[in-house]
């Protein structure tokens, strides 16, 4: 077999793709009998010549189809007893997965619910203001990223980032997303692979339960035996006999934090990050970044940092011709997340701006610290905003005058909850808000218009990342309970969906080795 790779090739972005196969033809003497896009990225430094870089390869042989199923690894025999995966997002479904490719059955409890009741419950929420704790933007069928942008970059370099990608596309993700060097999936087309990837959990033996909630854990000589759940809609409560638990809760699990620092599970407080939602209209940030070719190229995305004295301030989760989402999971607190469906056609763009905070802020050393941290600042944006989960916004040229808004300017907020103009300083911590106003000046010399005074900031951003983290061992094992598996964004080892997905791949296997001994 003849295979040819071909790196570093630029093409104009008014050129389409059949020139690289044209190109391949040419270099092998006649049509490839396979041929692929390996990685496909923007050249932009040079407004006046934008180019797209790609890498191809191509051979005289076709290459063998990807299997219709996920490859079957070495298994042994299969545990009596099930091991339990609490919840299903990124790390829950890939650690689901991954065990019933070693012979091992899963049963996934959700205390939320489907996809499709996440979007009844977040369309009441939005226009009704009335809050389901169990079924919202944070929790139910995939996590928070399924009302995200379903960004798949990161990073991390783990080596299992591949096999979380071809996983993705196997279950109907867009097949760029292999070779993208920014890939995303869109809200959108995330909701439909969720729902393939639990279609395909039931089919091969496992369990999903939703509206189920993990209640209490049973540790008996500091392993773990089983665990108490409780169903939602009826109150009964089941005590489960477990080979294994792996706990992947997600970073808003509150009070699942507090049941296991009460049973003694080691964890300690962690650092993160606060802050608001930044709103620009999205053409701006096209001709920012693009110049007039914008109107020819994918949304325009950005990523800024700022030092400011101590801290680090910094744009995060940016969403291209996205939404500003109602992401509360508690009653009496407003929480901001990003989401942008597939196409990013939305008239604004949106992103994190951030501010770093250490248990040094929480005045605190106690492990829950940072939940109440959180908490404050979310009843105040509650407060702050009329009590009714409408967000306090105000434009940047107020915010950095100190003074509030009582009138939008070129940019409306896409919050779907509502909106009340605000004083930003009566939400975030005085050090919080220092930090995002000089940082809000720095981002601006290397981003024409960031601090426009027009931008729109929506309060309050405060679930970037897990706020606790919950101690494990080499054998991804919690140090303190024996038979439990932390793992993912909640548990304090991921951050984002891909590396989340990489987490629940390499706990499953941690799990299959322990239960092999």
């Amino acid at each position: 077999m003849r295979r040819i790779t071909l790196s570093d090739i630029k093409l104009p972005i008014n050129q389409g793709e059949k020139a690289l196969y044209t190109l391949a033809t040419k270099k092998f003497g006649k049509p490839p009998a396979y041929f692929a896009i390996k990685k496909k990225s923007l050249d932009a430094r040079d407004k006046n010549n934008i180019r797209y870089v790609y890498t191809v390869e191509f051979s005289d042989t076709k290459q063998q189809e990807t299997p219709p199923d996920l490859e079957r690894l070495p298994q042994h025999k299969i545990p009596e007893k099930p091991v339990l995966v609490v919840g299903s997002g990124p790390a829950g479904l890939f650690c689901a997965l991954r065990l019933l490719q070693r012979g091992i059955r899963p049963v996934v409890i959700e205390r939320g619910g489907t996809v499709e009741e996440r979007e009844l419950a977040t369309d009441i929420f939005f226009t009704k203001r009335k809050l389901d704790e169990n079924t919202n933007i944070q929790f139910g069928e995939g996590g928070a990223g399924t009302f995200s942008d379903g960004k798949l970059n990161t990073q991390t370099h783990n080596p299992l980032n591949k096999e979380v990608l071809k996983t993705f596309v196997r279950f109907g993700a867009p097949e760029e997303i292999l070779y993208l060097n920014k890939p995303h999936i869109g809200s959108d087309k995330l909701k439909t692979v969720v729902k393939n990837i639990r279609a395909y959990i039931l089919a091969n033996g496992g369990e999903v339960r939703f509206h189920t909630r993990l209640e209490d854990i049973a540790v008996n000589g500091g392993a773990l035996t089983g665990a108490t759940v409780r169903s939602l809609p009826t109150g009964k409560t089941e005590r489960i006999d477990v080979s294994a638990l792996v706990l992947a809760v997600g970073h808003s699990a509150r009070d699942t934090f507090e049941q296991l620092y009460t049973r003694g599970v080691q964890m300690h407080a962690k650092d993160f990050a606060v802050g608001v939602r930044i709103e620009h209209l999205q053409s701006e940030i096209g001709k920012t970044q693009y110049g007039e070719a914008y109107k020819m190229l994918p949304a325009a995305d950005y990523k800024l940092v700022a030092h400011v004295g101590e801290r680090a301030a910094f744009t995060f989760c940016m969403c291209p011709g996205g939404y500003v989402m109602p992401a509360a999971s508690e009653s009496g607190g407003v929480v901001t997340n990003g989401m942008s469906n597939y196409a990013r056609d939305g008239e604004n763009a949106n992103s994190a701006l951030i501010a770093q905070v250490t248990r040094a802020d929480f005045a605190s050393e106690h492990a829950l610290a940072g939940i109440e941290f959180q908490r404050k600042i979310e009843r105040a944006a509650y407060l702050v905003g009329g009590g009714n989960y409408s967000a306090p916004v105000q434009r940047v040229g107020d915010f950095l005058q100190d003074k509030p808004t009582d009138i939008f300017g070129s940019v409306t907020p896409t919050y779907a909850a509502g909106t009340a103009f605000a004083d930003l300083r009566e939400v975030l911590p005085v050090g919080v808000a220092s930090t995002l106003k000089t940082a809000l000046t720095d981002m601006d010399r290397r981003l024409k218009g960031f601090a426009n005074p027009d931008a729109l900031l929506t309060a309050a951003e405060t679930r970037t990342s897990s706020p606790i983290r919950i101690q494990r061992g080499d054998d991804m094992q919690s140090v303190s309970t024996q038979r439990l598996f932390p793992c993912g964004e909640g548990a304090g080892y991921a951050g984002g969906i891909t590396s989340s997905a990489a987490d629940g791949i390499r706990v499953a296997d941690a799990v299959f080795n322990f239960l092999l001994v």
